[in-house]
């Protein structure tokens, strides 16, 4: 079986962290690689961002590839840009498949514009597509601030994906729901199977080990984001909780520090985007410029030693489709405090493996951070549940399940 797995507007070798980079990256890239090592062959199709790189890359192993298709200018663009860019994508990928004689048993969709390219790809083969949103566009719109709101395009394209596709993948039922509801869309063709964590590379690292590795002292009460910077992600929430527990004297206790990775944190203020800006600004505000470091990207090799170097991994979303990133922190054994949204909803064992939190309350999220900093025996209970729980959401696990609804389709 070879799969035609679409993946437009990212690759899924990018550096995480960056704008349009994140847990969608490590989805595409951990199940292709999976599907690999089980005899799948798998091309990822993807938008040629750097002229330099060449156009095919064989990093993904097991004689996978990945295809980037020139579209527009080879650089970096807004979204609302590149969907332009579209039927430019779906003409040289066809010629790309003709020029080197491949043929494809199943188109595999992530993110609504590649689902538009599945189709128009799903048209010329005749072959079955199936797709995974990651995130919805009315779920944004509905806690999206202004200048945040995604335009009438992504909705229509949405919906017409949905029309197109032979089988959609949710990653819960919040999503299947959500769909069913906002969507009112039929939900027979739609299965739920979550995201899958690497285990050979996210397990619980030796705290005093992975401190060493990152430099950070071992007295220290660490706490860490990571993710993209964006509203969405609440990181100003999480802010101003330190900010309270640095009026309650805890801060000084326990010598806590958070360490925020994502975003481009090395450049100077006229570069940055306008959200880390903002975070720069309220951090100064809040007098929380020696406890709060700005770490930009970091590569996924290395975040297995920053989660198993942190105390706690916070999530302060106002949405999110799944979490990868707590699922990645729990595979480390580090509990997780996130807001009680979409996918974390169901990921987070409240009690068990962290705790959830209401969203945009910055004093119940430091409550949580307190409890779990001033009690060790806690935490190292809640520890051994988290990488305990993560080992039922191997990639082994979860790319078996979407092979069979290959088979079925196939």
């Amino acid at each position: 079986m070879r799969i035609a797995m679409i993946s437009y507007h990212t690759c899924p070798l990018a550096t995480l962290g960056g704008k349009d980079t994140g847990g969608m990256n490590v989805y595409v890239r951990e199940l292709s690689r999976q599907l690999g090592r089980m005899g799948i062959g798998v091309d990822v199709f993807t938008r040629s961002q750097d002229e330099h790189v060449p156009h095919v890359v064989h990093d993904l192993g097991f004689g996978n590839r990945v295809f980037h298709v020139r579209a527009g200018p080879e650089l970096p663009m807004p979204k609302k840009e590149l969907a332009d860019y579209i039927p430019e994508f779906v003409e040289h990928s066809l010629a790309l498949v003709e020029e080197r004689a491949c043929a494809y048993d199943l188109i595999h969709s992530h993110y609504w514009m590649s689902g538009i390219v599945g189709k128009e790809l799903k048209q010329a083969w005749g072959v079955p597509m199936i797709h995974m949103f990651h995130t919805l566009g009315l779920m944004k719109n509905r806690i999206a601030g202004e200048g945040e709101y995604e335009g009438d395009y992504r909705i229509k394209g949405e919906r017409e994906v949905l029309r197109h596709a032979d089988k959609i993948i949710v990653a819960t039922q919040a999503e299947l729901a959500q769909l069913q509801w906002l969507y009112e869309v039929r939900t027979d063709n739609m299965v739920v199977i979550p995201p899958g964590v690497n285990t050979g590379r996210f397990y619980p690292i030796n705290q005093r080990d992975a401190r060493e590795y990152i430099a950070l002292g071992c007295g220290m009460k660490m706490l860490l984001f990571v993710g993209r910077i964006e509203p969405l992600k609440g990181v100003d929430i999480l802010l101003r909780a330190l900010a309270i527990l640095h009026e309650r004297g805890v801060m000084k206790k326990f010598q806590i520090c958070l360490a925020i990775i994502g975003g481009d944190a090395g450049i100077s203020e006229q570069e940055m985007s306008v959200e880390m800006a903002k975070l720069m600004e309220l951090r100064r505000q809040l007098d929380l410029e020696e406890v709060v470091t700005f770490l930009g990207k970091r590569s996924q090799d290395t975040l297995p030693y920053y989660y198993s170097a942190a105390d706690v991994v916070v999530m302060p979303s106002h949405y999110e489709s799944f979490g990868m990133v707590a699922l990645e922190a729990m595979a480390c054994g580090t509990p997780v405090v996130a807001s009680q949204v979409g996918g974390l909803a169901y990921l987070i064992q409240d009690g068990e493996t962290g705790y959830h939190v209401r969203g945009n309350d910055p004093e119940e999220l430091a409550k949580r951070l307190f409890d779990l900093i001033s009690d060790d025996e806690l935490h190292a209970e809640m520890s051994e549940k988290a990488a305990a729980y993560a080992k039922e959401y191997s990639w082994a696990m979860i790319a078996g399940r979407i092979e069979e609804v290959y088979n079925k389709l196939v």
